[in-house]
């Protein structure tokens, strides 16, 4: 059983903590429920856990393992992206809100949900990077990046098949804007407490079984680490040391 876990997560390690949490889980998973997926029959919820607390725990380490790793990798890559000066951008509602605005008002989404697709990025140097569902194709997805108060013309990401994007779609109007200021004062406030923690210059929402994430996840200090999760409107949920 040990074994299995450790071929799933090192063939899916990079693809997303929650996909790595649901192979392992269908490893496990009972035979009633599989007849169940089967017949397409809603498998009734009985508020306890299908595995024994052995499986649960490997499940849970596996998890923390794989979201650290996507986070490090994240960090990694905002870093290097990261450009400008610094304007406190993600502490500001009035040019969040104004953002928020402008990409309401792209004229190919006039008459149109606009449908957020995996991720969002907010650094504070005043950019945003998304992507978007296609306002005529649903199975399109296009970047979008807002810089120097403008957003930039769609430009194609490409998606294999076996991505679902449905899974991955949210509402922006499930979405604001201001609520990042929130949340990065969220970190703000806790990144003071702890020695040798870096003031966040960058953060992201992560969309995924059409719910959606903050990241970073945890705060790192010269002498100690806490873990952090957020609500959906940026508030703090949960807060402990590691």
């Amino acid at each position: 059983m040990k074994k299995s876990l450790i071929i799933i997560t090192g063939s899916l390690l990079l693809s997303g903590c929650e996909q790595v949490s649901k192979s392992i889980k269908d490893t496990f998973e009972p035979q009633s429920d599989t007849l169940a997926q089967l017949k397409n029959e809603p498998v009734p919820f009985t508020g306890e856990s299908p595995y024994d607390a052995a499986v649960e725990k490997q499940i849970q380490e596996v998890e923390h393992l794989v979201t650290t790793v996507i986070e490090r990798h994240s960090q990694t890559h905002i870093q290097k992206d990261t450009e400008g000066k610094n304007t406190d951008f993600l502490t500001n509602e009035e040019k969040l809100k104004s953002a928020e605005e402008a990409l309401r008002k792209l004229p190919q989404y006039t008459g149109k949900e606009i449908k957020i697709y995996s991720t969002i990025h907010f650094y504070n140097d005043g950019r945003i990077r998304t992507m978007l569902q296609h306002p005529v194709n649903p199975e399109y997805i296009d970047n979008y990046e807002y810089r120097n108060g403008k957003w930039s013309e769609p430009e194609p990401e490409q998606i294999s098949v076996k991505d679902h994007i449905q899974d991955r779609l949210i509402p922006l109007e499930r979405i604001s804007f201001t609520n990042v200021a929130k949340a990065a004062s969220v970190y703000q406030e806790k990144i003071i407490l702890i020695e040798g923690a870096k003031p966040i210059t960058s953060l992201y929402i992560s969309v995924w079984n059409n719910s959606v994430r903050w990241f970073p996840t945890s705060v790192n200090g010269s002498r100690e680490r806490y873990s952090i999760e957020l609500n959906q409107n940026g508030s703090l949920k949960k807060w402990e040391r590691e």
